[in-house]
């Protein structure tokens, strides 16, 4: 048996324990500091940027060398060759599905697509105005309410009950917010219809003429599903990890992982990046708005990314994507994809650039292709939630399977007043 290798840490006074070193199947080692704490120690690590803060088997980043696996897999091969409910299937229980489970699981999550019709009634206390993120999370979490009869997250058959359910209805949930924003009437789900095919129809179908979805648009959405079904262990995952390790049911969970989500520095790029570019809002301005960049005067949005320090793996199949759609949807010669286009040219071919590795992101493109769809930038992070919740559900499930899992709580480094003793207020100056 390999000897464990271990790191030594030696205090000024003279004591010393040592850290376990643990290696992964891929990616760096990490230390074992739970056991710090004997020397009346915590370790300080602002956002957990060092901190490994569970085991998964779930999805692997390599952000230097541009890398994005699920399960194993390579991004690009999944989003080439897959389709959403497939990978949906391997990011729950760990492998590619067979021809029959595949069927079987499709046709599971195709049937329970609806929702409880009291639930609709919840649309009516929202504002029409109100922003469908903020919805959102009232709704989901409120799923909770109307499918206790799954609720027991130490029973295997309720989580994955559960999260088949999440998987059906967060969908009908987004549409339903949208047409409530709007003002239309909910169109419910059709069981003929693919699961991207389903929210597409549930989106932009009505009562009055008969929905034909256009085959390009639907393989672009489910490409944006796939690449953005997992991430590792980002700000809203965290969060959903964060309070299943209380407990909390998985519609609780999933709610919150929706409201760290809405926060701008996650899920808010693509808007980000469109808002860039109708500031721009010519082509003629793009040399100076680049020059604006290097100068400091302006923020490239949708370029880089705080991960991928080489090329982001998800823009090469969401570049090519967003061609097929302004192709089939003849908008090559729309000003704003124009401007997108040749802001894309000039920033590639820029040695500033290049350096500094500021490639366009995946979120530059979906912004693009999701605009073109026809949704508007208020629904974007809603779309970013539809596809993150199988992988929200997924690291809740693994976590809450894992026989070691406790309840987070992460310490801190203190820094607000001694003790004091309390004054009367007529004895205070």
């Amino acid at each position: 048996m390999e000897k464990q290798r271990v790191a030594t840490l030696t205090m000024d006074d003279g004591r010393t324990i040592e850290l376990p070193i643990l290696s992964g199947t891929l990616g760096p080692d990490v230390l074992d500091i739970h056991n710090i704490g004997k020397l009346g120690l915590f370790t300080y690590d602002p956002a957990f940027f060092a901190t490994a803060s569970c085991t998964s088997a779930i999805t692997y980043i390599d952000g230097d060398a541009g890398l994005l696996y699920y399960r194993g897999y390579p991004i690009e091969q999944l989003a080439e060759k897959s389709d959403f409910l497939e990978v949906c299937y391997l990011l729950l229980n760990g492998e590619l599905p067979s021809a029959a489970q595949k069927a079987e699981f499709s046709g599971f999550i195709t049937k329970h697509t609806m929702v409880h019709d009291q639930l609709a009634r919840f649309f009516n206390g929202f504002r029409r105005d109100a922003h469908p993120m903020a919805v959102m999370v009232g709704v989901v979490g409120a799923l909770s309410a109307f499918y206790h009869d799954s609720l027991d997250i130490n029973n295997s058959q309720h989580r994955e009950i559960s999260a088949h359910r999440l998987l059906a209805k967060v969908p009908t949930l987004a549409a339903m917010a949208y047409k409530y924003n709007v003002g239309e009437p909910f169109m419910y789900p059709k069981n003929k219809f693919g699961y991207v095919e389903n929210f597409l129809y549930m989106m932009f179908g009505t009562p009055t003429e008969e929905y034909v979805p256009n085959p390009v648009l639907v393989r672009a959405l489910e490409r944006i599903f796939i690449l953005h079904a997992d991430h590792e262990q980002n700000a809203s995952t965290s969060t959903v990890r964060l309070a299943g390790s209380s407990g909390a049911n998985p519609f609780a969970c999933v709610a919150s992982g929706i409201a760290a989500l809405w926060g701008p520095a996650h899920g808010g790029a693509n808007e980000a990046a469109l808002k860039m570019l109708e500031e721009i809002g010519d082509v003629s301005r793009v040399k100076d708005y680049v020059q604006g960049v290097k100068d400091k005067k302006y923020k490239l949005m949708g370029f880089g990314h705080r991960v991928y320090k080489n090329m982001d793996p998800r823009a090469a199949v969401m570049r090519q994507t967003c061609y097929e759609v302004l192709k089939e949807l003849k908008l090559e010669s729309n000003k704003l994809f124009e401007l997108a286009m040749e802001l894309e040219k000039t920033a590639l071919s820029d040695p500033y650039f290049i350096e500094r590795k500021l490639y366009p992101n995946v979120d530059f493109y979906s912004g693009i292709v999701l605009r073109a769809i026809g949704i508007p930038t208020s629904m974007f992070t809603v779309i970013f939630a539809v596809a993150r919740t199988i992988g929200w559900v997924s690291q809740w499930n693994e976590m809450i399977a894992d026989a070691d899992h406790k309840i987070g709580r992460p310490r801190q480094l203190y820094r607000g007043a001694v003790k004091r003793d309390f004054v009367p207020v007529n004895k205070r100056r």
